[in-house]
């Protein structure tokens, strides 16, 4: 059950939060005095402090050594700055793998991997889950009244490198997990249609993890195998947060989420976010060609609304070049503030990067960081000094909570099947389609909530369904009672057509939103690579697809754009379903930029969203509001001067200047005004 502790912001922190991993461990204690006067240099009042130091901290086991921790918090208290501090067990220590050497993972091909890396953990195993408790035991008596604490930072990334193991430990946990899950094994092979290829059980002592088999594996055993990994991750994380909870009350503790779909598949965060009581998120940007501070915008709305829509804190990013990428290229002047208030402006309560000083040795000492190899004389340090000061200057900002103008369902545990083996095309990718959807979105100046497919979605007068492979029957009830009421929904091809159990709906597709859609699909004709068609409307207009389509049967719906080629010519592409005082859009194809931009035109339209003409391409703009006041940000990713239309007149906070009627924005900057009440 979720933990009943309240929601907090990070403590005694007077405006936004900003900072790093301080690792002062890498450095001798000379560098420590130098470390402090950089921090109060550059505005630095939050820092990360202890993530990777178990094997410091319990130098072997049972035996404490706190002396240097001591020490460094007590100089970050007296140079004022807080504390958000580390249970270490994102690495235990050597000793414990030499007397432990079964809590290592093994991977589905029965490869257990070795110590010297990181996040190398049986999640199962009961050595591991004693030992990170007495060490989180012992952080939680000594520091859990420390006047620098701020927040508990709880293991560090939970799902990578390393999600699920497949141990002998794995496999009696899982065991346990399916009694729980489904009390008889009767339901079990009901629900896993074992059936097929003769897997029926008679033992719950006969399941294994799925591990590598010579064909294509039960695919209701690997989801719920993922289901159960993620489950696991999550039982450690909250064992760990309630030791911090009993033993230092008052403090909120968190573990920092992957929110970006770019970058963690494995974990369901609208799980996790109801266990931590602030939402904290690591982003890096991926270098992959797109344009990345889309992605930036993606990962922070996801973040936010696995928040519930409350604020957030933003603990890791880069300050200009990752080095874990092929090519890792820096940051352009300007970047690393647009990239930080960009975050701030969806939400965050400041901004937190990986990390203080750029190390010197090991794995990362290529990753940039605040203080980077050359020095307080290079343009990182100072922009990371002027950083600190317009955060500073946006203190006003925190608390309040950003407006939303429409929302996209996702689903982890839907992501999870679609992507098992033997489906109709695997060029069909859930992240490519909430990718291209969302930046649609972001191209038409809206900014966007994520919802999971049984939430409230009332508030919204536009709701996209860029891929739900699983859907469930409340699912179904859910969006239809929206469209009902009078909401706007876009439902994008393979969706609905599976249960919680990747079994498909009885009757034809698209199984739980046949109703919704007023259609049936009666076969999937997925293209071949390179493929394309053509689609056009009554009046002649055309629009051009590629990867997917389908022979789409109106029940209801009306045909909006048809097949003017390929194997299902003359059938509906794009259908419109009226249903009670609302509107259902069906997408049965893969539409290039152009043509979904035209449909979530035609959507917005029904959905009463004026579309934003007067706001520039790549000229970001989000409201965040509440009791300080209502804050309009402008993010220029151009490199022209832009003017953005104010709703009414205000103060600059970055300059300190009045605006009104327009806000001009120079080329790669940020503007953020306070508008008057």
């Amino acid at each position: 059950m979720p933990h009943s502790a309240p929601r907090a912001p990070h403590q005694g922190l007077p405006g936004l939060a900003f900072g790093g991993d301080y690792n002062p461990e890498q450095w001798p204690e000379s560098v420590w005095q130098e470390d402090v006067r950089l921090m109060r240099e550059a505005g630095v009042n939050l820092v990360s402090v202890g993530i990777f130091s178990w094997a410091l901290l319990e130098p072997e086991r049972g035996r404490y050594d706190f002396g240097w921790l001591d020490r460094v918090l007590d100089l970050l208290h007296d140079n004022g700055v807080r504390v958000d501090l580390g249970t270490p067990t994102v690495a235990p220590p050597a000793w414990f793998y030499r007397a432990h050497p079964d809590a290592l993972p093994v991977s589905r091909e029965g490869v257990r991997y070795a110590f010297g890396s990181r996040g190398a953990i049986c999640h199962s195993s009961p050595a591991y889950r004693t030992a990170a408790a007495a060490i989180t035991e012992q952080l939680a008596r000594r520091y859990g009244s420390h006047p620098a604490l701020a927040l508990w930072h709880v293991h560090n990334e939970y799902g990578v490198p390393v999600s699920a193991c497949y141990c002998d430990h794995c496999a009696g946990h899982f065991r346990a997990w399916l009694r729980t899950a489904y009390q008889d094994l009767d339901a079990l092979n009901e629900a896993w249609g074992t059936a097929f290829w003769g897997q029926r059980y008679g033992s719950f002592d006969e399941i294994e993890p799925p591990r590598a088999t010579p064909t294509v594996c039960n695919p209701a055993h690997r989801l719920d195998y993922a289901r159960f990994a993620d489950a696991t991750l999550r039982e450690n994380f909250t064992a760990e947060r309630d030791i911090l909870h009993r033993l230092a009350p008052g403090t909120p503790v968190t573990t920092n989420f992957m929110t970006a779909l770019s970058q963690c598949e494995s974990v369901d965060y609208w799980a996790w976010g109801r266990e931590v009581d602030l939402v904290t998120n690591d982003h890096y940007l991926i270098t992959d060609g797109r344009r990345t501070h889309v992605n930036l915008a993606m990962a922070a709305d996801l973040t936010r609304s696995v928040a519930g829509g409350a604020p957030w804190l933003l603990l890791e990013h880069s300050t200009s070049g990752v080095n874990w990428q092929p090519r890792n290229p820096a940051k352009a002047p300007g970047q690393m503030a647009r990239n930080s208030l960009a975050h701030v402006a969806r939400g965050s309560e400041g901004a937190l990067f990986f990390q203080w000083r750029q190390s010197r040795r090991g794995a990362e000492k290529f990753h940039s960081s605040m203080v980077p190899h050359a020095g307080t004389e290079s343009r990182v340090w100072r922009e990371v000094v002027g950083l600190g000061a317009d955060l500073d200057s946006l203190a006003t900002v925190r608390a309040t909570r950003t407006v939303a103008d429409a929302a996209v369902v996702w689903d982890w545990h839907s992501w999870w099947a679609q992507r098992l083996e033997w489906r109709p095309s695997e060029d069909h990718d859930a992240r490519e389609r909430a990718d291209s959807f969302y930046e649609a979105l972001y191209d038409r100046h809206l900014t966007v909530d994520f919802a999971h497919p049984g939430a409230d979605l009332s508030a919204y007068p536009l709701v996209v369904v860029p891929a739900l492979y699983l859907a469930t029957e409340e699912t179904g009830r859910n969006l239809r009672a929206y469209v009902e009421n009078g909401g706007t929904l876009v439902v994008s091809y393979f969706s609905g057509i599976v249960d919680e159990h990747d079994a498909v709906h009885p009757g034809p597709h698209p199984g739980a939103l046949r109703d919704v859609l007023g259609l049936t699909v009666e076969e999937f004709s997925p293209l071949g690579a390179g493929e394309r068609v053509r689609i056009t409307t009554a009046d002649g207009a055309e629009l051009t697809a590629d990867l997917w389509s389908e022979f789409v049967v109106p029940r209801g719906a009306e045909t909006v754009w048809r097949y003017a080629d390929g194997l299902a010519a003359g059938h509906p592409a794009i259908t419109r379903h009226r249903l009670g005082r609302g509107t259902a859009w069906y997408v049965s194809t893969r539409l290039d930029t152009a043509a979904l931009d035209t449909v979530l035109g035609a959507a917005a339209e029904d959905a009463g969203i004026a579309p934003r003409t007067d706001l520039p391409y790549d000229v970001e703009v989000v409201r965040r509001a509440g009791e300080s006041g209502d804050f309009l940000f402008a993010i220029n990713h151009t490199g022209a001067d832009a003017k953005v239309p104010l709703p009414g007149p205000g103060t600059e906070l970055l300059t300190g200047e009045r605006a009104s009627g327009g806000l001009d924005v120079p080329a790669t900057a940020v503007r953020v005004v306070k508008l008057d009440t």
